[in-house]
């Protein structure tokens, strides 16, 4: 290059030669700039940098829970440790309101509380909900056998299934509650009916069986199908 080429880049960049197809600063033809042409069409929204959310979000919450939940790295005794930072802050809270601060006790005493409450409110709902549904289907199956109804699917989860105990406060599902659920319950009723079916004529048949081979094969057959069956029992438990 010529010295007042190197004074001057974009003179030697002017006297380059064009004649080449491909090499340095001279890109395959398909994959070039055409004049007039940007490189991002659609460019940066406007006012995408600083978007007001819209009346149907509520931007400082996201902000709020993205912060709450970012994961931050913490000392917990002699090894580093990655929680979320709304967890590490209650923990600093906590071991202050260990130490004897009376406003961190105050404060972290007032979460608990409100915590606690939250969660037993939550689950009274539940509880009340769950009763509450049991005794509707149970009142409406009622009156569809009365009438003779047999057309109309029975719901989901069936009043069965929903399992109340008002003593401890519980409530469990022993059955299934959505459709793919209730297809797999009923593929496995249907074996487990073969398999009862199955095990019975076996046991059955070696009452009167005289040969020890045939015996022992009918045994073994048994031994696997109440083994089968066992399995389908926990799986499809019986009320």
């Amino acid at each position: 290059m010529r010295d007042e080429d190197k004074k001057d880049p974009t003179k030697a960049l002017a006297v380059r030669p064009t004649n080449y197809e491909v090499g340095y600063a001279k890109p395959p033809e398909a994959s070039r700039f055409r004049p007039g042409q940007s490189g991002n069409p659609k460019g940066r929204p406007k006012g995408a940098k600083n978007r007001r959310p819209a009346l149907n979000e509520e931007g400082m919450k996201d902000i709020i829970l993205e912060e709450a939940y970012r994961t931050i790295t913490v000392r917990d005794g002699d090894r580093n440790v990655s929680v979320p930072m709304a967890q590490a802050i209650i923990r600093s809270l906590a071991v202050n309101a260990a130490k004897g601060q009376h406003r961190a006790q105050r404060l972290f005493a007032e979460l608990l509380a409100a915590t606690e409450r939250s969660r037993a409110d939550l689950h009274e709902r539940f509880l009340s909900s769950a009763i509450e549904y049991k005794v509707e289907w149970e009142r409406e199956l009622a009156r569809r056998e009365a009438l003779g109804i047999k057309d109309l699917p029975a719901p989901l989860p069936h009043p069965d299934h929903v399992v109340v105990d008002v003593r401890s406060g519980t409530v469990r599902f022993a059955g299934p509650a959505t459709k793919e659920e209730k297809a797999e319950w009923d593929a496995l009723l249907n074996e487990k009916a073969v398999l009862e079916e199955s095990v019975a004529a076996l046991v059955e048949a070696n009452k009167t069986e005289t040969v020890p081979e045939e015996i022992e094969d009918n045994l073994k057959y048994i031994a696997i199908g109440e083994e089968k069956l066992e399995m389908i029992r926990r799986l499809v438990p019986e009320l």
